[in-house]
């Protein structure tokens, strides 16, 4: 690349447990909007100042786990026993290095814990108590779990523990179900990095562990190919290794970007009724952002360095 800073991408997204237009005031969408605008501009000055790209997914994520208005940090959906457990990963392209944290109660911000592990080189996947454990050890901010707890999810929880026992789960809406953040980028020296963060989904058993923290599934990164983040029901997401996945069609099938990412969320998983969305970016930065819900949270950096922003259909662009 001769023009290296003219490469560099960004996109995120807020997850695809998207309630109607109709059960949020107006201010509350902008709002809720205006959370992934800073957070894609948090990950874009990383980007602009040369910064590499984990630390721009870093950054990016981040911003949405301290966001009232995403399942990820504060605000993180509750599991059945109404407690929360945190999940995490963040994936180094350039290295295939990756750290991830699972279960996790504690962690003010899980995607910190799960990079601490990256560059700490020895481990990558640490659950429960021990996950805390070593956050704490690391000087990381660890906080009670009624930190995390909103009003809304509370009501997202009496309302799934309703549907359970009437055996209606499926007709729940997305947003009562489930939600994710994370964050792809590639950056100026032409590496690519993923993070991705949840508190699961809503009523989840205790114990439950989805596909954010597991490398492949809901997370990762490969330089030259192509970096992704995946938000939906999980289960589906590690039986068909749905991260690896996409990159694999692009390695070994010669398939675009916005093909290999679209080939599960709108074939297989559509057909089956389950709601699923990515967030991908190749190594030319281009973005692909599929989703079959009625919605999915998502932002990205357009190449002619503007922002664009969305929650359902309409995109709204905005100035970095």
């Amino acid at each position: 690349m001769t023009d290296k800073t003219a490469a560099i991408s960004l996109a995120l997204h807020g997850g695809c447990g998207v309630m109607a237009e109709e059960d949020m005031t107006q201010p509350e969408w902008e709002e809720a909007r205006d959370h992934l605008k800073q957070a894609l501009r948090a990950g874009w000055q990383v980007l602009q100042q040369q910064g590499s790209a984990v630390d721009a997914v870093q950054a990016t994520v981040l911003v949405m786990e301290d966001s009232i208005y995403f399942n990820a940090g504060f605000g993180a959906a509750l599991n059945a026993n109404g407690e929360h457990e945190l999940d995490a990963a963040i994936m180094d392209g350039a290295t295939l290095a990756a750290g991830a944290v699972c279960g996790a109660r504690h962690i003010r911000n899980p995607v910190l814990a799960a990079r601490s592990l990256l560059d700490g080189g020895e481990s990558v996947l640490l659950s429960g108590s021990g996950a805390d454990d070593y956050a704490r050890d690391q000087g990381l901010a660890c906080v009670e779990s009624d930190y995390f707890t909103t009003p809304r999810r509370v009501q997202a929880l009496e309302s799934m523990r309703r549907h359970q026992i009437a055996g209606t789960f499926k007709a729940a809406r997305e947003s009562e179900k489930h939600g994710t953040v994370g964050a792809v980028a590639l950056d100026a020296q032409g590496h690519l990095a993923a993070a991705t963060s949840t508190g699961g989904y809503t009523n989840k058993p205790v114990g439950r562990i989805g596909d954010s923290p597991l490398i492949g599934s809901g997370t990762y990164a490969r330089d030259g190919v192509c970096a992704v983040s995946g938000t939906g029901q999980g289960e589906y997401f590690i039986r068909n290794v749905m991260a690896y996945d996409i990159a694999a069609r692009m390695i070994y099938a010669g398939e675009k970007l916005q093909t290999a990412s679209e080939h599960l969320v709108m074939g297989e998983f559509r057909d089956l009724g389950v709601g699923a969305g990515v967030i991908a970016i190749d190594a030319n930065g281009q973005v692909s952002a599929p989703y079959n819900t009625l919605g999915m949270f998502r932002a990205w950096v357009t190449e002619d360095g503007r922002g664009v922003v969305a929650s359902h259909h309409q995109l709204y662009d905005f100035d970095l």
